[in-house]
């Protein structure tokens, strides 16, 4: 699937997109945020992951800024199902890009595709020294439970203090809201538009 949003196009990643995603992931300042991505960042772990991108998980994406040129590979957003069968919202941003909006730009277009896909609830976390990200989360509508729980950070070796979220979608599977812009709903990716969105790394 893809979908655009103002700014954004959300697709699949592709194996050619590795060097892209390497180069704009294997900042430490980004990895140290993240409870599963190695550190340090190596090309095969960007490999490694794209390798992976569709098991047991359809709605993951990598976030390209569309340009006047060449487009730009700068984070990955996906919802990724848990045991209970909830999925939990996660995201990246390439630090040349933060504090522009992106994160909640692509997270408001996850928080429609998870109503679409039938979801009651979403699932957030951030560890508890990016409160940045707990901004975002709140903008789109998530809550803090007041519970915290440890999730180990690979960059950090250590177990890490997180805040956890809920975001309460409603009952049951619910439509697309039809005022969303057409540009942001999902669809299957155009596959013969493809060579059009190969990547300059950001």
């Amino acid at each position: 699937m893809f979908a655009r949003t103002e700014r954004l196009l959300l697709r699949p990643g592709w194996a050619e997109d590795a060097a892209a995603l390497h180069q704009v992931i294997s900042d430490e300042m980004i990895v140290r945020n993240l409870a599963t991505a190695p550190w340090p960042y190596q090309p095969s772990d960007a490999d490694m992951f794209l390798q992976r991108w569709t098991e047991g998980v359809d709605s993951r994406f990598v976030m390209v800024q569309r340009t006047a040129s060449t487009p730009r590979l700068i984070g990955c957003i996906s919802l990724d199902p848990q045991a209970d069968g909830t999925p939990e919202l996660g995201y990246w941003i390439a630090r040349p890009y933060w504090g522009l909006g992106f994160a909640t730009e692509a997270g408001r277009h996850m928080v429609e595709l998870a109503k679409t896909l039938g979801h009651r609830q979403i699932k957030a976390s951030h560890f508890v020294d990016n409160p940045a990200s707990g901004a975002v989360l709140r903008k789109l509508g998530f809550r803090a439970t007041g519970q915290r729980s440890q999730r180990y950070s690979a960059a950090r070796g250590t177990y890490v203090a997180a805040v956890d979220y809920i975001h309460d979608l409603g009952h049951g599977p619910v439509d697309a809201d039809p005022n969303l812009p057409s540009a942001m709903r999902c669809t299957r990716w155009p596959h013969d538009k493809r060579e059009g969105w190969r990547l300059h790394a950001a």
